[in-house]
């Protein structure tokens, strides 16, 4: 069944015929469904993505302070990649490679925000709700409908689909999901997430009623959690506080890791959930981070060299993917991950033929894991500059092979200055020293390669 396109005619339907609407639209999907019972075998999927969070935070990765043991047990379960990426870190693009598995300038969804009206600049909230910005709203969003989504290739097989947290793409069903909670309505704050955004913050009532159906109906389920943690609004429960509070002299710190700490709890109330019912051996879990954050001292805000940048600050996540007797634990501190993989990867692990379109590999293959050379990653502007040509948004291309990372910028998006960068991540994994001018023999291949993968001029 194809994408239904909602936000296209948001501006020229009252408030309630919008609701009717998304309603028609998930109803619709429902009976779209084939039924397949438990005894059919398919596993359940469910993918938890963190929002705002580097690398780095974790008890299971060394943080000396943020406690995180749910997501430490989940890693110890899971094939985990320490070295995991996503190719750009700025959460749309990213939740779009995600759900795809594609690059961002495969599927077109590059930034944030598409471009801006000159009237809209400066305006409180940016005119957000602007006759003339509400059209370019509406068109950046029907990027997502030529794009087969894995809850679209999932429905094929019969699963139910829940989306709850961040989602950029208007109605959730315009992602392939059965069931959501982001109506998406420009008009009634829909952007990033909406109701959505309640989820975990405020409970798991949906998802348990949404669980529980499932079980009834005997459909296998896919389960998308994103919830808005530990991103900003930093406020995160007393007691969690208090106790970052005794651990630094950083307000903004303490609030921001006891954020990660909130988050982890409600990772493990997930798994409980699951375990409750049963469903822990029949479940895949996937985890991945849609981009880095490194907070600000002085400031509930992300410090430079994180979100939004091509380095490790904002591009890496571990990457684990959980199914008990089915994928053996292992902790893989030395090869590369992409979130372009996890698409391709659940299809594998469904029995599913490999999708050509597809960039990605399957991360339980481990002979296609070990012989993997190199990973790819693009940074664009948070405002789009053009809808239909993501090279006019683009600011860095990046890759990595073995130790060696290269950062490439782009010269009509960069900054003053800014040069090519090449590093060590081995010897140095702060990104510390150039290694650009020591080995132009590196940086030439390197610049082939990216040229290869996505071929643009890019000046030295």
């Amino acid at each position: 069944m194809d994408s239904v396109n909602t936000n296209s005619v948001l501006v020229s339907i009252p408030t309630a015929g919008r609701f009717l609407w998304g309603l028609l639209c998930a109803v619709l999907w429902s009976l779209s469904l084939p039924s397949l019972g438990a005894s059919d075998g398919l596993p359940n999927v469910v993918f938890i993505i963190s929002d705002d969070q580097a690398w780095s935070d974790y008890s299971f990765l060394g943080h000396p302070h943020i406690r995180t043991p749910n997501l430490d047990r989940l890693a110890r379960e899971s094939l985990t990649f320490t070295r995991g990426y996503v190719p750009a870190s700025l959460c749309r693009p990213s939740l779009a490679t995600i759900i795809s598995g594609l690059y961002p300038h495969q599927h077109g969804i590059v930034g944030n925000d598409p471009p801006r009206p000159a009237a809209t600049l400066g305006t409180v909230g940016g005119g957000a709700t602007d006759p003339a910005y509400l059209p370019i709203r509406a068109a950046y969003v029907d990027k997502i409908d030529p794009v087969m989504t894995l809850p679209e290739r999932l429905q094929k097989l019969g699963y139910r689909s829940l989306q709850t947290g961040k989602w950029w793409e208007g109605h959730f069903s315009r992602g392939g999901f059965t069931e959501g909670m982001t109506h998406g309505d420009f008009l009634r704050g829909g952007r990033h997430g909406d109701e959505g955004l309640r989820i975990g913050r405020e409970g798991f009532e949906v998802i348990e009623q949404f669980i529980d159906e499932s079980i009834r109906q005997k459909h296998p389920f896919f389960l998308w959690y994103a919830p808005f943690l530990p991103h900003t609004p930093h406020n995160p429960p007393a007691a969690l506080l208090d106790h970052y509070r005794r651990q630094t002299d950083s307000l903004p710190i303490a609030k921001y890791w006891a954020m990660c700490e909130w988050f982890d709890q409600t990772c493990g109330d997930l798994r409980e959930l699951l375990e409750q019912r049963k469903l822990a051996e029949r479940t895949i879990v996937v985890y991945v981070t849609d981009n880095g954050w490194i907070n600000d001292p002085q400031e509930s805000r992300y410090a430079p060299r994180s979100k939004r940048s091509p380095h490790e600050g904002g591009v890496r996540t571990p990457i684990m993917i959980h199914w008990p007797g089915q994928i053996e634990p292992q902790m893989d501190t030395k090869n590369l991950a992409s979130s372009i993989d996890l698409v391709p990867t659940i299809l594998a692990l469904l029995g599913e033929t490999a999708d050509p379109i597809l960039p990605g590999i399957d991360l339980t293959d481990r002979s296609v894991v070990v012989n993997r050379k190199r990973i790819f990653g693009e940074i664009f502007a948070h405002d789009v500059v053009s809808l239909d040509d993501p090279a006019a948004s683009l600011q860095y291309r990046w890759v990595i092979e073995g130790p060696w990372k290269l950062i490439l910028p782009q010269s009509k998006q960069r900054a003053e200055g800014e040069v090519t960068q090449l590093y060590d991540l081995l010897d140095d994994p702060r990104e510390e020293k150039n290694r650009a001018a020591e080995e132009p023999q590196r940086v030439q291949e390197f610049r082939a390669a990216l040229d290869q993968w996505w071929p643009l001029r890019i000046d030295p």
